[in-house]
């Protein structure tokens, strides 16, 4: 969702009239965030659906929103299909089983389609982790999605991707793709956001007491992120051990690391803080916060956290929220990971493999500088700032939209 949210005020300015077709936020298990829809154009057309309510499919297991909503969907765009002449349909979710829809709706009603891969859909990274490593219901999941993915990528007609890996990959898997329009557009900066969180920051239950030095990471948590976070971990047992006066008020906030339901989410982090006896100084909230409540407490942190996994594909395709905070900033990823160059070209200080074999010492630094008397202020490269921002970001998927016209019209 937030990469349309992010595009609406910009696609009519590329000559794109765009209507959005999305789940009613009743049937959602997410943190609901009213500025969300605020923040959007006043003049957006949004459609909403129905979906099955998760209490009654969760007796069968199927929790799925992508699954619920699925018949609604198809319900919904018919209907507009039938009264209304569009020129494409723009999947950009996560949520890929509703992909599916796409072949259908090019054989009905003769639209093409664009697929928005922000994730990989079937992937086979798990297959050979152990249990306790594999998402939850990862079974079915993997399955579902090894059979659903070819529905949708035989018939799709232009692909936009937060890595070029997951095209690479489907490429491999389907050859047709080869030869259609295709883009590498990551996700955009929405410096408006930050105003909105600002003015409306007394609306969220503050989560970082002034009393420490708090280190924020904000995003989903994992046995696969844990080579990108142990060097921060043990950075902090070093500190403790050399100057626990200084080092005891920093904080390593980790919050929104499980996609369960709220109150059923497995902490991942905090067991690798105890590996290290530093677990009262290490906060894991699993439960996720809204997108709101997200920009307000990286404005409130006086240091950002950004790890990555140790799966080389893997892009942190929303790092611009923290980029976009102006806070000092710790990034860890593999090599590999596309996000390196991003953070190079902003000119993050503190950006590094986790195979750099000086890391302890440069995350060292790092905490260092985060816990002394005063944390210095950050500004980036103002070109770059402007390269990734949302506007920028829209005029290049308008860009595909116009080549995919320009493809299926011949």
């Amino acid at each position: 969702m937030q990469r349309i949210r992010m595009s609406m005020s910009y696609f009519n300015q590329y000559g794109w009239d765009a209507e959005v077709v999305s789940v009613d936020p009743e049937y959602l298990d997410f943190p609901k965030d009213e500025l969300l829809i605020e923040s959007l154009p006043a003049a957006t057309k949004i459609h909403y659906v129905k979906a099955f309510h998760k209490k009654w499919t969760s007796k069968i297991g199927l929790g799925s929103i992508a699954l619920r909503a699925l018949l609604f969907y198809l319900l919904k765009v018919n209907q507009l299909l039938k009264k209304q002449k569009f020129d494409l349909i723009y999947f950009s979710t996560t949520q890929f089983p509703i992909c599916i829809l796409g072949a259908y709706w090019k054989k009905r009603f003769n639209i093409p389609y664009v697929i928005d891969m922000q994730d990989p859909w079937h992937s086979d990274y798990y297959q050979d982790k152990p249990k306790a490593q594999q998402p939850p219901k990862y079974w079915f999941s993997y399955r579902i999605n090894k059979y659903l993915e070819p529905l949708a990528m035989n018939h799709v007609d232009g692909l936009i991707s937060v890595s070029a890996d997951y095209i690479n990959l489907l490429k491999h898997r389907y050859s047709r793709i080869r030869h259609i329009p295709q883009a590498i557009i990551t996700f955009g900066a929405f410096q408006k956001d930050f105003d909105t969180a600002k003015k409306n920051q007394h609306l969220f239950k503050p989560l970082l007491s002034s009393d420490f030095i708090n280190i924020v990471y904000i995003g989903r948590g994992g046995y696969d992120m844990h080579k990108a976070i142990t060097p921060l971990i043990r950075g902090l047992k070093s500190g403790l051990t050399i100057d626990p006066l200084k080092f005891s008020r920093v904080r390593l906030h980790f919050i929104g690391t499980s996609y369960a339901a709220e109150g059923q989410g497995k902490q991942t982090i905090l067991p690798l803080a105890k590996q290290y006896g530093v677990e009262d100084y290490v906060v894991e909230i699993t439960d996720r916060i809204s997108y709101f409540h997200t920009l307000v407490t990286l404005q409130n942190a006086d240091a950002l956290f950004i790890p990555g996994s140790d799966d080389p594909k893997y892009t942190a395709s929303k790092i611009y929220p923290y980029l976009s905070a102006n806070k000092i900033t710790l990034a860890i990823f593999n090599s590999h990971s596309p996000a390196m160059d991003v953070l190079k070209e902003y000119g993050v200080k503190h950006s590094y493999h986790y195979d750099d074999p000086t890391l302890d010492h440069k995350v060292n630094l790092f905490l260092n500088e985060v816990s002394g008397k005063e944390i210095p202020e950050i500004s980036y490269n103002a070109s770059t700032v402007d390269k990734y921002s949302a506007k920028s970001m829209t005029l290049h998927q308008c860009s595909l939209f116009n080549q995919v016209l320009a493809a299926t019209s011949n």
